[in-house]
């Protein structure tokens, strides 16, 4: 489903460019745009969280814990994932859990996207998600053009874990959090952990940090952990 804005001229277009609608596994989808790296930058716009950079990428994972949001409009919408590509190229190999402000109180979905191909929402009552779930995400390349997508609720006791195939560059490797509409609803503090690139820690490849900014900045990232696999995203404004 394709959601309607009615928010500035800047937003309004790269909303325009989102071409992907939702598609529901077994049920209704959240409506929700494609989460698709638009219009991000050096300081994020959409985008926050890390992206590291380069060649070859074969894996990403990342943990968190679910925060309990505040809506403060209908157009809020945002999403913790991680992801393959993306950051500098045309194809993204993502999944996450999107919370949804358009019916007037947060509604957690879980997803993944295949970019270009349109997201795919899991059934909230096969898979459902709840503020304070712990949440553990990865992408895994697996050969010949072909990605293991995993999320896991162990809250909940459910895992999910998709193939797909794609043809893609494999630069990028990320654990972000986006808002298509460019309007986050109030998610306090969200802590990623465990986050890995290739089976070494995210920070080991001195990745990009991206703060997501509509004129302001929305959400602050954190400089990562000790280990190199943990930081936090803390919201500022919608």
């Amino acid at each position: 489903m394709r959601r309607i804005l009615s928010r500035v001229a800047t937003v309004a277009v790269a909303a325009a460019s989102l071409a992907a609608t939702a598609v529901p596994v077994g049920a209704a989808a959240a409506p929700g745009l494609s989460f698709r790296p638009l219009h991000y930058n050096i300081n994020g716009y959409n985008w926050g969280g890390y992206a590291a950079q380069g060649s070859g990428f074969t894996s990403v994972s990342a943990a968190w814990t679910e925060a309990n949001a505040t809506c403060n409009s209908t157009n809020d919408l945002y999403a913790p994932w991680v992801g393959i590509d993306g950051y500098g190229s045309s194809t993204v190999e993502q999944t996450g859990v999107a919370t949804d402000c358009s019916s007037g109180r947060a509604v957690h979905q879980a997803w993944y996207e295949m970019y270009p191909a349109n997201p795919v929402y899991l059934s909230t009552s096969s898979y459902p998600v709840s503020a304070g779930d712990h949440i553990t995400a990865s992408v895994t390349y697996a050969g010949s053009s072909k990605y293991t997508l995993k999320l896991n609720d162990s809250t909940r006791g459910w895992t999910y874990t998709t193939s797909k195939s794609l043809s893609a560059q494999r630069t990028s490797a990320e654990v972000i959090i986006e808002s298509p509409t460019g309007a986050y609803p109030n998610f306090g503090t969200l802590n990623f952990t465990s986050a890995t690139v290739n089976g070494n820690s995210l920070g080991s490849y001195g990745p990009v940090a991206l703060d997501p900014s509509n004129g302001a900045y929305e959400a602050r990232t954190s400089a990562l952990g000790s280990s190199g696999t943990s930081f936090s995203e803390t919201y500022l404004r919608e």
